[in-house]
C-alpha cells in the first residue's frame, strides 16, 4: 500500500522576476515500510522535493498524499499538526538545541502532542537506548560525537511514533565510518520499526541499503530501481 504518493509535483522559484523551475514534473509513489531514497547531484532538485513532501513548502503545481491525506491542500496549523503526527525528521546538521540534554531533546517534539512530562521523559529514553545512547542521555550536543548527535536527531525523529520519516543528507557532516554506521542504523530501525524512510543523498554508499532508489537530475526523476 503508498503510504506517499506525490503527482507531477512541480516547484517555480523567482530570481529577479524570472522564473526558476525547480522541479520540473515529479510523480513517484513509496510503499508502506520502505526504504527510498532519493538520489542526485547539488541542485537537482532532491532536497526541494523533500521539503515539499515534509510539508515545508508547498509545490507550485501537484498533489501530494501521505497517510491518506492530500498535504498540498493543507493551511499552515493543518500542516503543523500533520507533522506532529505522522512526520519524523533527520537533518545533516543535526538541528539539536544546545542547551538541552539529548534525553530533553528527545522528549521536546511530544510537548506539542500534550503528552505528560513523565511519558515524555520515559519515551525519550526508550528511544535513545534504541540507538544506543543510554549512557549519553544527560549529555548536550557540545558533549557528543557528530555520529552521537545524529544519534539524538534520529531518536527524536522516532519518538513521535511517526509513520514516515524524512532524512536530508543525514551522513553528510559525517565521517565514511561513521556515516556507513548511521545508515545501518536507519536501515534497521526501518525493518524492525516496519518505518518508511525517505532519504535524500548525494552518496552512493547510502543507495546500497535501499529498497527504491529514486534518481532525480535538473527537477525530473531520470531512473527509479525497486530492489525490495
Amino acid at each position: 500500500m503508498s503510504i506517499i504518493q506525490a503527482n507531477n509535483v512541480t516547484k517555480d522559484f523567482y530570481l529577479n522576476k524570472i522564473k526558476v523551475n525547480i522541479l520540473k514534473g515529479i510523480s513517484i509513489s513509496i510503499e508502506e515500510g520502505e526504504f527510498a531514497v532519493i538520489i542526485g547531484e547539488s541542485g537537482s532538485g532532491k532536497s526541494t522535493f523533500l521539503n515539499i513532501l515534509a510539508g515545508l513548502m508547498p509545490p507550485t503545481m501537484g498533489d501530494v498524499n501521505i497517510c491518506n491525506e492530500n498535504i498540498s491542500k493543507f493551511n499552515e496549523n493543518q500542516l503543523a499538526l500533520f507533522r506532529r503526527k505522522h512526520l519524523g525528521f533527520v537533518f545533516q546538521a543535526y538541528n539539536l538545541l544546545p542547551q538541552f540534554t539529548a534525553l530533553e531533546n528527545v522528549a521536546f517534539p511530544l510537548v506539542f502532542l500534550g503528552i505528560s512530562k513523565k511519558e515524555r521523559k520515559e519515551r525519550a529514553a526508550e528511544m535513545l537506548k534504541k540507538v544506543g545512547l543510554e549512557e549519553r542521555m544527560n549529555h548536550k550536543p557540545s558533549e557528543l560525537s557528530g555520529g552521537q548527535q545524529q544519534r539524538v536527531s534520529i531518536a527524536r525523529a522516532l519518538v513521535n511514533n511517526s509513520a514516515v520519516v524524512l532524512a536530508d543528507e543525514p551522513t553528510g557532516n559525517l565521517d565514511s565510518k561513521t556515516g556507513v554506521e548511521i545508515i545501518e542504523m536507519l536501515k534497521e530501525l526501518n525493518e524492525k520499526e516496519n518505518k518508511t524512510f525517505v532519504v535524500v543523498t548525494h552518496s552512493q554508499q547510502v543507495c546500497k541499503y535501499a529498497d527504491k532508489i529514486i534518481r532525480v537530475k535538473d527537477g525530473l526523476i531520470v531512473d527509479e530501481n525497486n530492489y525490495n
